[in-house]
């Protein structure tokens, strides 16, 4: 796990919420959940992350039935699962109060793991992701796709998070 500390390198893992019901339903955005591809994708996001050995010492999760699912699912996969904690300026929030949720809640963390909604989560990725391999690079430009996950390192603490200032790690979807 994780050492406390309040500057220097620390870990994003960023997560778009899995694949929703379509809008045109008669139900709050909020309320939408989980589609049956949702629902099976969650999972293997899970699946991924223990495979990789990341652990997060903390997730923030927006309080959406969507994004809860979404935690839900994919945790059951982690031995040793970080405690989650539900804000609600993290549901359908833009890059900046993305990063003002960080700052706030990250400090003495050395990672953290994000589940979010496009259009926010997907911005605050590839505004974030200033260098790394440009394979990686790319595929940050292109899209965030349902279910996955962007890895970042932030070389300067939760703090100091600026446009460009950190490198890609990882980037993975189900369709890899």
């Amino acid at each position: 796990m994780d050492q406390p500390r309040t500057t220097g390198p620390c870990r994003l893992l960023l997560v778009r919420h899995a694949k929703a019901v379509p809008k045109d339903r008669p139900i709050d955005d909020f309320d939408r959940p989980l589609s049956d591809r949702g629902k099976a994708d969650a999972p293997r996001t899970g699946r991924w992350l223990a495979e990789s050995g990341l652990a997060p010492a903390l997730v923030l999760c927006s309080p959406s039935r969507r994004t809860r699912q979404t935690w839900q699912l994919a945790v059951a996969a982690l031995a040793d699962p970080p405690p989650a904690v539900y804000d609600d300026r993290l549901y359908n929030a833009a890059p900046s109060m993305l990063v003002s949720v960080l700052a706030e809640r990250g400090r003495g963390l050395g990672s953290l793991l994000l589940v979010g909604h496009n259009s926010g989560i997907h911005e605050l990725a590839a505004g974030l992701c200033g260098s790394g391999p440009p394979d990686l690079l790319e595929r940050v430009a292109a899209g965030f796709p349902t279910s996955g996950v962007v890895v970042v390192d932030v070389p300067d603490g939760w703090e100091r998070l600026s446009p460009g200032s950190g490198t890609v790690a990882a980037v993975w979807s189900p369709g890899d």
